[in-house]
């Protein structure tokens, strides 16, 4: 029996979700279930992508240093801002996302959903009053993001034990990826190649896809009673003095029989190269600098100080800015927003420019372009009494003491 209330709610559009239907000859059915084909033959799903070590180490990259980085809620003040230890949500963000799950464990958790399934989902559970309590993890595999048609705000369907549940955005912790979609699924090409080139490189080197030598005889004739035989003795001496790699005996041929070992063509050998060039694509892929997959051919000492920090403006930043928002419109209520706020602490990051930033913050001090409590509220240190003063510290001078009054005589 449908309720009142809830017939009123279809009508003003609430609980209507826009769903798109899709039929089994819709390539789009493939996607839902993991099966797209690549050209290239491979089969790249989320878990056999993380088989290919870039592939694992840009999830891993970028997954744990959104973990590892710490968060913490502030709430403004006249001057600067303070840390809101006060506030229910510090404790979430900060040690502990449920009585089970670290902070870190949590975030990094719903970054590799981002990476592997277009997007990290979180249910929150909150006390009475509505404050904020415990966040809970859902799989992506069994949560849906629909739309109402007529407010446009989203709609998170979860399927549990009892059945399929709508919760409101405001219930949901939502980290998604660029464009709603796994880097994976958009560079399933990229990684098949990868994958396959991995394998080519198993077969050639583990089952013997290329014969390490070879002998042969020009004269031989094939089904001749003495070549069998020759052959048969050939091989046995060759197994005799390669066989169990101690042997230091020389192997001897005869008859004409001559022995030539096979070296990797021009062709053959620039599929090495081929690999190389692959982890660029997944670094590309990824947003990561190949340096931090582990390709240095042309890293240096200068360049890598440089790549780390566009690694962490061009690649972290954004998945740092995805989390704070995703805190803020999950953690606060309305009027909590004008003043409460969740910021990462990214000093550690930048620690590798630790001169650079105490040489620029000097030149903005002394040029009085910043006060100190502002140099120190960008490196979330508390102010202080005497900080919000725009004087260079380096020119300004101690007034010298008036000079005594003559004796009299």
């Amino acid at each position: 029996m449908v309720s009142p209330l809830r017939g009123l709610a279809k009508k003003l559009g609430f609980g209507s979700q826009e769903q798109k239907s899709i039929t089994l000859t819709d390539p789009l059915a493939l996607e839902l279930f993991g099966v797209v084909p690549t050209i290239s033959g491979a089969n790249v799903t989320s878990l056999s992508a993380l088989r290919v070590p870039a592939v694992l180490q840009a999830v891993r990259l970028i997954a744990e240093n959104c973990g590892s980085t710490p968060v913490k809620v502030y709430r403004d003040l006249e001057s600067g801002k303070e840390a809101a230890k006060d506030h229910a949500a510090y404790r979430i963000v900060h040690r502990a996302a449920n009585e089970w799950t670290s902070a870190t464990e949590f975030r990094t958790l719903l970054t590799v959903d981002a990476l592997m399934h277009g997007g990290g989902f979180a249910r929150v559970v909150r006390y009475g009053d509505g404050r904020p309590f415990e966040l809970h993890r859902l799989e992506p595999g069994k949560t849906t993001v629909l739309t109402n048609t007529v407010t446009g705000e989203p709609v998170y369907r979860v399927s549990e034990d009892r059945g399929q549940v709508d919760y409101s955005f405001s219930d949901i912790l939502h980290i998604p990826a660029f464009g709603g979609t796994s880097p994976i699924s958009f560079g399933k090409e990229a990684i098949g190649i990868a994958m396959i080139l991995e394998q080519h490189m198993a077969r050639l080197f583990g089952s013997g896809a290329m014969p390490k030598a070879m002998i042969w005889n020009e004269k031989a004739i094939p089904g001749n009673e003495n070549g069998e035989k020759a052959i048969s003795n050939i091989r046995k001496g060759f197994r005799a003095a390669f066989g169990s790699g101690s042997n230091t005996d020389p192997l001897i041929l005869e008859n004409g029989w001559r022995y030539e070992q096979i070296a990797l063509s021009s062709t053959d050998a620039q599929f090495l190269e081929h690999r190389l060039e692959q982890i660029n694509e997944i670094a590309r892929l990824f947003g990561v600098p190949p340096h931090m997959l582990y390709q240095l051919d042309r890293a240096t000492w200068a360049n890598a100080e440089e790549m780390s920090r566009s690694f962490l403006q061009l690649c972290l930043r954004p998945w740092l800015d995805r989390w704070q928002d995703a805190y803020n419109r999950a953690l606060f209520t309305e009027d909590e927003r004008e003043s409460h706020y969740c910021e990462f602490v990214i000093d550690d990051l930048q620690r590798a420019d630790s001169a650079g930033r105490a040489e620029i913050f000097s030149k903005l001090i002394s040029s009085r372009v910043l006060t100190p409590n502002e140099a120190r509220g960008t490196m979330n240190l508390a102010p202080l009494p005497s900080g919000d003063e725009l004087a260079n510290p380096f020119t300004t001078t101690t007034p010298a003491a008036p000079a005594a009054p003559p004796a009299k005589e």
